[in-house]
């Protein structure tokens, strides 16, 4: 049985103000939202879901947004991956990034959802192919399932939400919050062009700086410096990396989240206080 037709309605008018509340995000400039002390006193950052349902709503007890106003709350990467319907097998994970969408209503200014390689995908109908399976075709499935004829309805209204998701996250002294890092920046540079402005039809294409940016996996030392130096970053915070132990800090510069594993870690971090790689590493928690 398909969803009425008054909660899909409810449903493009939440994306709609979503994409709205993205472009209007108090410190947004460009791409990149600039965290303040003067409004924020930490920042909760997590990582990848891939529909792990039961992750996503430990996040949001953790944040607890509503008791501690001046908590703002980063995630990424909620598609592909998790529970599928019975009837054909589709991905359910499109609920989470509806959900997503609805907390950015609620919170427009302290809730930043950050662009990823899966999202992108979506975006751009690029094609990810993961154990086999076709995420995007899955993710279709599971729109036919819950949505019926208004399936392409639902999808497009999802488009100017994730073409409008910041790409980063700039927190006071030095931390800077992104998917991941592009491949040898220290030898081909990077377009940070990219950041000081919103995101044009240009972008999307294959190879792009966009594209380059989220789906980067170049950790070595010299790369993560370069980025680093080009973004005025101390200390780098990113997703993307399974981590096996649900964390790891692969050079003296990054240190990467895993929140879709049973091992699944958050860090909760203070906004304007000066720390260093290891100082953050000590403060990463599990959510379980």
């Amino acid at each position: 049985m398909t969803a009425p037709r008054n909660y899909i309605d409810q449903l493009l008018a939440t994306f709609q103000q979503a994409a709205a509340a993205n472009r209007a995000t108090a410190g947004r400039r460009g791409n990149v939202v600039h965290l303040d002390n003067t409004d924020a006193t930490e920042v909760m950052i997590t990582t990848d879901l891939h529909g792990h349902r039961h992750n996503y709503n430990r996040i949001i007890c953790i944040a607890d947004l509503e008791r501690h106003p001046r908590r703002h709350l980063v995630m990424q990467e909620v598609c592909h991956g998790g529970p599928t319907y019975p009837g054909n097998g589709g991905c359910m994970s499109h609920l989470l990034l509806e959900d997503v969408a609805a907390l950015k209503v609620r919170y427009p200014d302290r809730v930043h959802f950050i662009l990823s390689n899966h999202e992108l995908a979506e975006l751009t109908d690029y094609p990810i192919v993961k154990k086999r399976q076709m995420q995007n075709l899955a993710f279709r499935f599971g729109l036919q399932a819950m949505y019926g004829e208004a399936t392409e309805e639902v999808r497009q209204a999802y488009l100017p939400f994730l073409k409008t998701c910041p790409l980063a996250i700039r927190v006071p002294e030095g931390v800077f919050i992104s998917h991941t890092v592009p491949d040898s920046v220290d030898a081909r540079g990077f377009d940070a062009s990219l950041f000081e402005r919103e995101t044009n039809d240009d972008d999307l294409a294959e190879r792009s700086a966009l594209f380059s940016l989220v789906w980067g996996r170049d950790f070595r030392q010299q790369n993560a410096d370069a980025f680093a130096e080009l973004v005025d970053a101390r200390v780098m915070i990113h997703g993307h990396e399974p981590c096996r132990g649900g964390y790891a800090a692969p050079n003296s510069r990054q240190v990467i989240l895993d929140c879709c594993g049973p091992r699944a870690c958050y860090l909760m971090l203070p906004v304007g206080q000066r720390l260093t790689q290891k100082e953050i590493v000590q403060r990463i928690q599990r959510l379980h």
